[in-house]
């Protein structure tokens, strides 16, 4: 935890200096109250839907916290805040919130601009956690909430090089309608796919649906960008998808579990749980029938949470303080059929991706563990996909330190966008499939 507290310190240091302001999450402007927390009106859904996946529900202003008054408009770019409709895995409409940035830069490539949809890392559960909040508020201080918008790094270099960028909160995650389904990859992708969508409508985008689409994420971002993947063909064929970039995935959830449980964000088990447990609620009695009444209370207590109070709350906690019988959350699941299931289902790899993939993972990453997104990577060989698979090479910081997982992400970002910008060009790449031996 020591290490744990000097990162967040150096996060919101980083940012001071930057000049952000610690500023609540919420906008000027009419709010709603979402488990316990003000959320701006814009993020309550409407009664009725539209029809089509990627139909835009609504947009506003939004101001970007670092942001330089220009001539051309400010820099690096001018976003909007989005409602989007997609569907979620049980076929069910939704709405999803977002943002669009079209950057003050010109696109230098051949065609119209291109547009990269991200997918963002862990945010948290509580609706105040959102991406799209975070591009607001970099820093968000909210009562007892720590919300930080580790993502903004990544848009900015994107939007340097004269791509536009879409995010998505995900669906739940803003959306005050529901709780996030975290982890759930046909959500997540559908979400992302959507976003790329609903970007084309915002008034005075320069995207259309010509244009060449990348998408691009980290631990839960490279999940949803590799399910994206995935799901682009049969989903949203007409998404020009020409690049994947997924770092860290958690392509195995039943290979996550244990790397997670037990270290600095054992918190976002109870995360994944909490949405498993709203797409299906006929496994709540069996999931109950194993939680104890402070386990119950501790997934009650994550639901409103971001990811800097789940570190601090939560962090080094094992789940078997949450069980009836001390049991680990893997060995319940390994238990029931039901639960195992439920995992099963959420594995990335059994469908091939399209367009090239790049999978990046750092070897010794033992929190979201290098050996299982290596795995999707020689999954999608065998499935004749184009891929270039990157191990990042950093020493471990010891068993399942945060930092295994974390720094891989820096070390490695700019590599990724540079990726990720060739395939936006219009660069043809080789597959490195043959670099991977059977063995880790």
């Amino acid at each position: 935890m020591a290490m744990l507290r000097r990162l967040s310190a150096a996060a919101i240091a980083a940012a001071a200096l930057l000049g952000v302001q610690a500023a609540p999450a919420t906008a000027v402007g009419p709010a709603v109250v979402s488990r316990g927390v003000e959320i701006p009106d814009f993020y309550t859904p409407p009664a009725a839907l539209p029809g089509a996946d990627g139909a835009l529900i609504r947009n506003e202003p939004l101001p970007l916290a670092l942001s330089l008054p220009s001539i051309g408009g400010p820099l690096p770019g001018t976003a909007t805040r989005l409602m989007y409709k997609s569907t979620d895995s049980t076929g069910q409409p939704v709405a999803v919130t977002g943002a669009y940035i079209e950057p003050a830069a010109p696109w230098l490539g051949g065609g119209p601009r291109p547009l990269v949809a991200l997918a963002p890392g862990t945010m948290g559960q509580g609706d105040q956690c959102a991406a799209s909040m975070g591009l607001e508020h970099p820093i968000s201080l909210n009562g007892r909430t720590v919300s930080v918008g580790y993502e903004d790094l990544a848009i900015y270099r994107l939007l340097l090089r004269g791509t536009a960028v879409v995010v998505t909160d995900y669906i739940g995650l803003g959306a005050t309608d529901r709780l996030h389904t975290y982890v759930n990859r046909v959500d997540e992708g559908h979400a992302l796919l959507d976003a790329a969508r609903a970007a084309r409508s915002v008034p005075r985008a320069s995207v259309t649906a010509a244009s060449r689409v990348g998408l691009f994420g980290y631990s839960q971002g490279g999940g949803a960008s590799a399910a994206a993947a995935e799901l682009r063909s049969s989903y949203a064929p007409d998404v020009n998808l020409v690049g994947t970039a997924a770092g860290a995935p958690p392509a195995d959830l039943r290979e996550v579990v244990p790397g997670i449980d037990g270290s600095d964000i054992t918190g976002v088990l109870g995360w994944s749980l909490n949405g498993f447990l709203q797409t299906d609620p006929s496994l709540r009695p069996l999931a109950e029938s194993h939680l104890t009444e402070a386990g119950r209370a501790a997934l009650e207590d994550l639901s409103t949470m971001c990811i800097g109070d789940a570190l601090f709350a939560y962090g080094g906690t094992e789940s078997r303080a949450w069980t009836v019988d001390g049991a680990s959350l893997s060995e319940v699941i390994a238990s029931e059929p039901a639960l195992k299931a439920t995992l099963d289902a959420q594995r990335i790899g059994d469908l091939k991706p399209s367009g090239p993939v790049r999978v990046s993972t750092g070897t010794a990453d033992d929190v979201v563990p290098h050996g299982q997104a290596r795995q999707l990577a020689v999954d999608w060989c065998g499935k004749g996909a184009n891929v270039t698979y990157k191990p990042v090479l950093l020493p471990s910081g010891g068993e399942q330190a945060l930092t295994n997982h974390f720094l891989p992400l820096l070390a490695d970002q700019g590599d990724a966008i540079g990726w990720l910008t060739d395939r936006l060009v219009g660069l043809p790449v080789v597959s490195n499939c043959w670099t991977m031996p059977v063995q880790p």
